[in-house]
């Protein structure tokens, strides 16, 4: 199997597109499509529907698709390993966490990290869905529930309650409740409970809405919460991290909370020894030990 036919294809499969992949390979369109069309000879297959809107992998392709990206996860593996055998901590990190606590408590720190190591390169995954770590689909994550997957390095950072805010403004406004039951009265903002999250914050946002709120606004994550909140939209139900970056916000039922979540950082036992992965597990570790210092005072 000719080794360059296969990274050309994976990069118009990835790219979808004959000029992108060219873009990106540094190669003309006519080239690439040269050897996409050789390699589809040589396997006496077809890997792409051609149309208007672009190329489609047939499940020939996506076959090919699936190996060649297992082959491009297992060599960028294979480059950290060679490179973090330096002493200097450069390149690449892919991190992935949930998009409220990626924008909300780690992106603000990153600047620290970035002084101290200025040659580093985050590329900060936000989402909800659990990456694949062994996998290689990041090589950091910090999740809000202990990993479940084999082969993982493990730490357990803190831990972390929902709780209900709101602006003093509003409140002054409509009020402030003394019970549950007076959030009838106000609007509610919240993720919504299909959407994915943990199983603590989404059981919490579904007692509270048992004393029939008359106005919700729900939001896809903890960040839209915020934004929501800070402009005085109503009460919301967020992470009691947010309050030491915002101090106006004024906790609401003070006696109202969620169960703890515990909060992990992982990445694959092949980098234990990475220095990058390093690097970023010790500051993350020093931030939050800053963190609950400024917490307990």
């Amino acid at each position: 199997m000719d080794w360059d036919k296969l990274r050309i294809f994976h990069a118009v499969a990835d790219a979808g597109s004959l000029t992108h992949a060219g873009d990106t390979l540094n190669l003309s369109q006519s080239a690439v499509s040269r050897q996409i069309r050789a390699l589809e000879e040589s396997l006496n297959a077809t890997l792409f529907h051609r149309h208007a809107r672009g190329l489609i992998l047939t499940e020939q392709g996506e076959l090919l698709f699936d190996a060649t990206r297992a082959m491009s996860q297992r060599l960028e593996a294979a480059v950290a390993r060679i490179r973090d055998s330096k002493e200097e901590v450069f390149g690449e990190l892919r991190v992935t966490t949930t998009t409220g606590f990626g924008s909300l408590w780690l992106a603000p720190r990153l600047p620290k990290l970035y002084e101290r190591y200025p040659d580093l390169k985050i590329d900060l995954m936000l989402e909800e869905r659990v990456l694949d770590l062994p996998m290689r689909e990041a090589d950091v994550a910090i999740r809000m529930k202990e990993p479940s997957q084999a082969d993982l390095v493990r730490k357990r950072l803190m831990s972390v309650n929902m709780r209900l805010y709101a602006m003093p403004g509003y409140l002054d406004a409509h009020g402030r409740p003394t019970r549950p039951e007076d959030l009838h009265e106000h609007r509610l903002i919240c993720m919504n409970t299909t959407t994915a999250q943990v199983s603590a914050g989404a059981s919490y946002v579904q007692e509270l809405l048992t004393h029939d709120v008359k106005s919700l606004l729900t939001v896809n994550n903890y960040f839209g919460v915020l934004q929501a909140v800070l402009n005085g939209l109503g009460i919301g139900v967020l992470p009691d991290y947010v309050v030491h970056d915002f101090p106006d916000l004024e906790r609401v039922l003070p006696a109202s909370q969620s169960n703890e979540i515990p909060v992990f950082l992982a990445f694959p036992e092949e980098l234990r020894h990475s220095k990058r992965v390093a690097a970023f597990r010790d500051f993350v570790t020093e931030e939050i030990f800053e963190f609950r210092r400024r917490s307990a005072t």
